[in-house]
């Protein structure tokens, strides 16, 4: 049976612990949770370089899952065009059964192979891109197959996973394989695994992005001024960066563009 489908011993009376003693054994679970991840560091590594290099050949990158796994892959892949400043088709998130998914699971939609497989088509993924296939189980069907038809057109494949030695680990170039072990709710891997999942994608993109130049030291220099909130974060980090007062950063933005490369090279 798998880790993630096996009844946790520390959660057996949960149905009859206190609201706080609930809390109390869902954080402690959650504390092994970095430990699974610091264990896959080396993959993640090798993840990260395939990512940052595919970006600077000219491909794009997507992560495709099912239910949980494939709403953290959309998710990351939607926040990095206002944090990093890229193109909205360079992180491509797909959830099997469709946008609708994101906010209505449809279970059955991860057994679906042959859609794994048209959700790439219809997005024209090419040899160029890299293919990250997100399945807490690694038996998901729907991304199994995707990331088979990714090798087979020459593409470069990853998985993310949360048991050992699964079917779409073994399918693909790189296996990041969190071992979170029994959830607190036997199977809800929503809980442990996908914190996991969540982590590692987090790090996938910012290390992929910090590699390709789209941060300056710790900032995000590429930043778009879609809101007063990040008008004044953009302000605060020219004023960091040269030294200057919010008036003069706020200025030298306006006549900028708004870039605050063009503005910082000034």
């Amino acid at each position: 049976m798998l880790k993630t489908e096996i009844r946790n011993k520390n959660t057996y009376n949960i149905d009859k612990m206190s609201t706080y003693e609930i809390l109390k054994v869902i954080n402690d679970e959650n504390a092994l949770v970095t430990k699974a991840v610091d264990d896959a560091l080396p993959q993640i590594s090798m993840v990260c370089d395939t990512v940052s290099d595919t970006i600077k050949s000219g491909g794009r990158v997507f992560y495709i899952g099912s239910g949980t796994s494939g709403r953290l892959g959309v998710c990351d892949a939607a926040e990095c065009p206002p944090t990093f400043g890229v193109p909205y088709d360079l992180f491509n998130g797909i959830i099997a059964g469709g946008e609708k998914c994101m906010f209505k699971a449809a279970e059955n939609a991860e057994d679906n192979p042959e859609a794994g497989i048209e959700d790439l088509k219809s997005r024209n993924f090419s040899s160029k891109d890299v293919l990250i296939g997100i399945s807490a189980s690694g038996s998901a069907a729907y991304v199994i197959s995707a990331v088979n038809y990714a090798k087979q057109i020459g593409a470069k494949t990853a998985a993310i996973t949360n048991n050992p030695d699964t079917q779409l680990g073994k399918t693909a170039d790189i296996d990041i394989c969190a071992d979170t072990g029994p959830e607190v709710i036997t199977g809800s891997t929503r809980m442990k695994a996908g914190t996991a999942q969540k982590i590692i994608l987090n790090m996938i993109s910012t290390a992929s992005m910090v590699k390709c130049g789209r941060v300056y030291e710790n900032m995000m220099i590429n930043l778009r001024p879609t809101n007063q909130k990040l008008r004044k974060r953009m302000i605060g980090i020219v004023t960091e960066i040269l030294g200057c007062t919010a008036e003069e950063a706020e200025e030298l933005l306006e006549e900028n563009e708004w870039s605050i490369r063009k503005a910082v090279e000034k």
